[in-house]
């Protein structure tokens, strides 16, 4: 942890010494920019590590000036304050500012050295033309009223900014070769890169709508850095009837390393899911049999159902629009907690009406969307219960 916060502390300092240095060297009316012969500018692709903001790589621009003494600086679209007030919460209803920083690219290597995560550089091949206009379009970003943007994870993040950036500055038309049959959904992707952190991928599946189950297109795809750095390799620019690739070089800068993996929860959400199937289907046949429900029990699932559902409920107003249109809320919704007191007095039946309603409709609706898993069998629990009030403890 002191590692990181030294770490952390020399980003900082490099980050402020260097966007000063970038900003008054551009402004000072008796700086000589080098030739751009000599400059390389280039996307770099960082591989995921084990930290829960990394685990779907990341992308920043490299500024290369290979001459002596020459400016070398990573510029990093993806520079927030986690410790800011409310962070977590502002990035769920899409209300997070993210930054341009520069700083170091021996600094930028250090750290992902540190992460054991490989950093691939793919140099582009552009004009001398091109090179300045993206130093200036950096610099220029770099200004403290244009450094900040609305971050948003799909559509504006460090990779569709780096790639918005670099296009602009390019005399000329990008043009992409498509993969064929390639057409993941937005859930697809986020599944193969959370796919050794089964955890992530429930809390994300939870959150993500009914739209993250749509097929993509290759622009929507290139939000992920591994998808971007393809697309790189893969493009040509067409400028003044002539093709050239956009990608001159490719190297790895920082190589692959060990990386230390925390120990999580020992079950997965999918194994969660099976036991409570099996408990519930257990204790219903014991309450079948008794003629008498365990109202503990039940307590116990219609408060996690409504706690969720507060969270389903207060993702309609997120700027998001993966999240708003939910499925998931046709059962996890508040009203189990609004019934939760009654059912606990033994005044229920309304509400195991309304609930057999709601988790028929939460059946279909997975049809259409898919759930996060455990969470089906949080329903059938609930529909257990629905069935043993409807047809054995109502009957006279």
């Amino acid at each position: 942890m002191k590692y990181l916060k030294t770490i952390t502390n020399a980003l900082r300092g490099g980050l402020l010494l260097l966007t000063m240095t970038c900003q008054n060297a551009v402004l000072a009316q008796d700086y000589d920019l080098p030739p751009m012969d000599s400059v390389e500018i280039s996307l770099l692709t960082c591989q995921p590590h084990d930290e829960i903001y990394s685990l779907y790589g990341h992308t920043a621009i490299r500024y290369h000036e290979l001459t002596k003494g020459g400016i070398d600086a990573a510029f990093n679209y993806g520079v927030f304050n986690y410790d800011a007030p409310l962070f977590g919460l502002r990035f769920v209803f899409g209300l997070t500012d993210y930054e341009l920083g520069a700083y170091p690219t021996q600094l930028f290597q250090k750290e992902y050295r540190h992460f054991g995560s490989m950093v691939t550089e793919q140099v582009l091949n552009l004009t001398n033309d091109e090179k300045l206009k993206l130093r200036m379009a950096l610099v220029d970003n770099l200004r403290p009223n244009n450094k900040i943007y609305r971050y948003n994870y799909f559509y504006s993040n460090c990779t569709t900014k780096a790639r918005d950036i670099i296009e602009r500055c390019i005399n000329g038309k990008v043009q992409y070769t498509g993969r064929e049959d390639y057409t993941p959904t937005y859930r697809d992707m986020v599944h193969h890169m959370t796919r050794n952190n089964p955890w992530s991928r429930f809390g994300n599946d939870l959150l993500l709508g009914i739209q993250a189950d749509a097929k993509t297109d290759q622009r929507q795809q290139e939000f992920l850095p591994d998808n971007l750095l393809y697309d790189f390799d893969h493009a040509q620019i067409y400028a003044n009837g002539q093709y050239r690739p956009l990608v001159k070089e490719r190297r790895i800068i920082v190589p692959a390393g060990v990386q230390m993996i925390q120990s999580s929860f020992p079950l997965t959400p999918h194994q969660c899911g099976i036991i409570l199937f099996i408990v519930g289907l257990v204790l219903c046949v014991v309450q079948w049999f008794m003629r008498r429900a365990f109202v503990v029990w039940e307590a116990l699932l219609m408060l996690v159902s409504g706690i969720a559902g507060i969270m389903l409920f207060l993702m309609l107003f997120s700027q998001h629009p993966t999240v708003r249109i939910n499925l998931q809320i046709l059962f996890l919704n508040p009203i189990h907690l609004v019934y939760l007191w009654p059912v606990i007095r033994g005044r229920q039946s309304r509400y195991w009406m309304i609930c057999g309603v709601m988790g028929v409709l939460f059946l279909m609706g997975a049809l259409f969307q898919s759930y996060a898993e455990g969470i089906i069998s949080v329903a059938l629990c609930l529909l257990y219960q629905t069935i043993l009030h409807l047809f054995r403890l109502n009957k006279k």
